[in-house]
């Protein structure tokens, strides 16, 4: 279990919303961290987190009128929108001084206009998206990119050290939202580099397990090539980040470059193998599965399924 300066004091009031593969484990890091945790998802609230503390709301609003804090993990931009400023949602249950901290990965410059609307009520903003994945979420070690205030990071710091270790005010409100989107785009132009690197080796005759090895010990070594150069190989590509998910930050990533006048070229072609794959039937593997729109262009796999 992990601790923080949260247990030198009284428990806090904190809420939740999106208790999907990445919010569920990650609102169970705050309930282990001894925070009274309001919950509310579109679907079931897991069993687990209620077993194991967590408080049921039937409501985005009613989340916020309960919570001092309210952290959002929902999947894209519009889904932000609709938990923040519907009929029920956040804005519906906030009063001044509370804050909202958005964990999803979503547009930068709509991140800018909600954060103003939220502070128009007189409460903070953050937005602070991760990286690290399923795993990185049920470990409590994600990489949480922060744009804020320096009293608003000050003050949520806490509870980012029972879900994160890389913890980074990259500066602004917006700002983490941006990093975020570079995350993804060297992400995606990673696995595409060990997915043509793993289908040449295969193509060419060698063992592509052997070939992966061998480049784990030299400058070509990554996290990519380390994780899923392995679900590559062996097939295994149940989602731990679904490509439809890739594709949505790839797309924030073109029509903000489209915007700010930037070229991206190699980013174009890695949301084009990744629109192969839908097309394939594929949105809902895990990124990984990227090999598979190049296998279909070679006509060979890196290995049998």
């Amino acid at each position: 279990m992990k601790f923080s300066r949260l247990q030198e004091s009284n428990m806090s009031k904190v809420g939740f919303i999106g208790l999907g593969i990445m919010g569920a484990p990650m609102a169970g890091q705050l309930i282990a961290g001894g925070n009274e945790v309001f919950l509310n998802t579109r679907s079931s609230i897991p069993e687990d987190l209620l077993a194991a503390g967590g408080i049921a709301c039937a409501t985005p609003g009613e989340v916020a009128a309960k919570a001092d804090t309210v952290f959002l993990m929902v999947p894209d931009t519009p889904h932000v929108e609709d938990v923040l400023f519907s009929e029920t949602g956040v804005a519906s249950g906030l009063t001044a001084g509370k804050c909202v901290v958005d964990m999803s990965s979503i547009s930068p410059i709509a991140t800018k206009e909600f954060a103003q609307k939220i502070r128009d009520l007189g409460c903070g903003y953050v937005d602070a998206p991760v990286s690290g994945g399923e795993v990185g979420a049920k470990a409590g070690t994600l990489t949480i990119m922060c744009g804020a205030s320096p009293e608003d990071f000050d003050r949520v710091l806490p509870f980012f050290e029972l879900m994160g270790q890389n913890i980074t005010r990259v500066g602004g409100v917006g700002d983490g939202q941006t990093c975020k989107v570079a995350n993804q785009i060297i992400v995606a132009l990673n696995i595409e580099a060990v997915s043509e690197a793993l289908l040449f080796s295969a193509k060419a005759g060698a063992d592509p397990a052997k070939v992966r090895e061998a480049l784990m010990g030299g400058f070509a070594s990554s996290k990519i090539l380390e994780i899923h150069g392995e679900r590559m190989i062996k097939r295994t590509f149940d989602p731990g980040f679904r490509i439809e998910l890739h594709q949505k930050d790839l797309g924030l990533a073109l029509s903000s470059a489209r915007q700010l006048g930037v070229s991206l070229p190699n980013t174009a072609s890695a949301q084009q193998l990744f629109n192969t794959c839908e097309a394939n039937g594929g949105a809902a593997w895990d990124h990984s599965a990227m090999v598979r729109a190049l296998e279909l262009m070679s006509n060979h796999r890196v290995a049998e399924e």
